[in-house]
C-alpha cells in the first residue's frame, strides 16, 4: 500500500509537469528516464460496489467505477518528454446515466440534467504530451498539448488525491472544483522555479455529452490560470481561476470558477496520512454557487480509514439551500500478488439538509457502499 501511494503520487506529480508538485519518487523517475531511456508507469483501480442511496430519489444498485492510466517518459535533447493516456469503461460498468449519489448534479442525459447521480466518465479521459525544458538547475518551462486533458484549474482531481485514493464515490462538490479534468482540447504552459509553479491554459470548457465513447472537441475559448506552492515535500497549496465558456449543456452562460486548496501528505514506512481542504466558487450572471470540502485518509498496516466532509449550496425551486455531508469509510487489504492488490471496504454517508427538502429526500437521508477494490501495483519498466 505504501509503495502504491508513493508511486501514484510520483506518477501524478510527473503528469502535472510542474516542479512545485515534485515528490522524491518523481525525481527518481526523472533520473531513471534520464539514465535509461524510456520509463513506463501505470496506475488505476476497479471498484465492484453495492451502492445504496436512501429515499424516493435514491435506490440500490451494483456498479463498477474504474479507470486506468499509462505514462511514458524519456529524456530528449530538448528536455523531458512525457506521454500519458487514461481510459475508463464506466459507460458500460456504471451505465450511461451514471451511478446513484444523492445531491450530486452535473452534465446531461437524454436532454435532462443529471441529478442525484454521478455521470460516468468518458472512455478516453486523457491523451496528452508534455515537454519540460530546463532553463537553469531550479527553473523550467513546460508545454503540454492534450486532445483530452486537464487544464490549470482546481485542485488535483479527486481520483488522484492521496486523501481520496480509497473512496469510490465522487465528491458532490465535484462540479465546483475539478469537473474540467476531462476536457477535449487543452494547451497549457507552465514556468516552475523552486517551490513555485505558474500555469496558464487555453481549453474547451464545455463538458462532455452523453455519448461517452467518442470525442467531444470544440472551440478552445476558455482560459484558466493556477499558482502552485510547495514549500516542503509534505505540503502543497494552489489557487486558480478560470473563465469557462458555456460549460453546461442545459444552462446557458459562462462561468467564472475560483478555487483554493491545501494538502498535506506524509509517507512514513508503511503508514500513509493525507489531508486535503478546498474552497470553490462558480459565478454566473446573476447567480453564484459555493462549496467546500475537507477529506483525509490514514493507512496503517493493512487498513485504511478515510473520511470526507462537504458543504454545498444548491439551487432549489423555492429557495437556495445548503447541504452538508459526512462520509466515513474503511478498507482492509487482503491480497497483494502477481502485480495486483485488493481489499474489501465499506462506507456510510450522512446528510444534513433543511426541512424544505424532507418531501424529496426524507428527514434523514443517508447512503452506504460495500465494495471490493482491485488495482495494479504501480510498476515501472525501463526500455533502452
Amino acid at each position: 500500500m505504501r509503495k502504491w501511494i508513493a508511486c501514484a503520487i510520483a506518477t501524478l506529480a510527473l503528469s502535472q509537469a510542474a516542479s512545485a508538485q515534485e515528490h522524491d519518487h518523481a525525481k527518481m523517475l526523472r533520473e531513471m528516464a534520464a539514465a535509461n531511456g524510456w520509463v513506463f508507469a501505470q496506475d488505476g483501480v476497479v471498484w465492484a460496489m453495492y451502492n445504496d442511496q436512501s429515499g424516493e430519489r435514491g435506490g440500490s444498485e451494483f456498479v463498477a467505477p474504474n479507470w486506468w492510466m499509462l505514462m511514458a517518459m524519456r529524456k530528449t535533447s530538448a528536455g523531458m518528454l512525457s506521454l500519458e493516456g487514461m481510459w475508463s469503461l464506466e459507460p458500460a460498468t456504471v451505465g450511461a446515466d451514471g451511478y446513484r449519489e444523492l445531491f450530486q448534479a452535473g452534465e446531461a442525459f437524454h436532454g435532462n440534467a443529471i441529478v442525484d447521480r454521478q455521470h460516468p466518465h468518458d472512455f478516453l479521459m486523457r491523451l496528452q504530451a508534455s515537454l519540460r525544458m530546463p532553463v537553469t538547475t531550479s527553473t523550467g518551462i513546460t508545454v503540454t498539448g492534450a486532445a483530452v486533458g486537464s487544464p490549470a484549474l482546481g485542485p488535483i482531481p479527486y481520483m488522484h488525491r492521496a486523501s481520496a485514493f480509497d473512496n469510490p464515490m465522487a465528491p458532490i462538490t465535484h462540479h465546483l472544483f475539478d469537473s474540467t479534468h476531462v476536457s477535449f482540447g487543452v494547451v497549457t504552459a507552465a514556468v516552475d522555479h523552486g517551490p513555485w509553479t505558474l500555469e496558464g491554459s487555453v481549453f474547451n470548457g464545455r463538458e462532455p455529452d452523453e455519448h461517452r465513447w467518442d470525442f467531444d472537441f470544440g472551440k478552445m475559448d476558455s482560459v484558466s490560470g493556477r499558482l502552485w506552492f510547495k514549500p516542503t515535500a509534505r505540503w502543497m497549496f494552489q489557487i486558480s481561476t478560470g473563465h469557462l465558456v458555456s460549460p453546461e449543456q442545459l444552462e446557458p452562460g459562462n462561468i467564472e470558477r475560483t478555487t483554493a486548496s491545501a494538502s498535506w501528505t506524509v509517507v512514513n514506512g508503511n503508514n500513509v496520512e493525507s489531508i486535503t481542504a478546498s474552497y470553490g466558487r462558480n459565478d454566473r450572471a446573476g447567480d453564484a454557487r459555493q462549496a467546500a470540502f475537507l477529506e483525509g485518509a490514514k493507512h496503517f498496516g493493512g487498513n485504511t480509514i478515510y473520511s470526507r466532509v462537504e458543504r454545498t449550496f444548491l439551487d432549489h425551486a423555492i429557495a437556495d439551500v445548503t447541504v452538508t455531508s459526512f462520509t466515513l469509510g474503511g478498507v482492509r487489504d487482503i491480497l497483494n500478488r502477481h502485480g495486483y492488490e485488493s481489499g474489501f471496504g465499506a462506507a456510510v454517508t450522512f446528510y444534513a439538509t433543511p426541512s424544505l427538502l424532507d418531501h424529496s429526500y426524507g428527514p434523514h437521508p443517508m447512503s452506504f457502499q460495500v465494495f471490493f477494490r482491485l488495482r495494479p501495483s504501480v510498476h515501472m519498466v525501463n526500455m533502452e
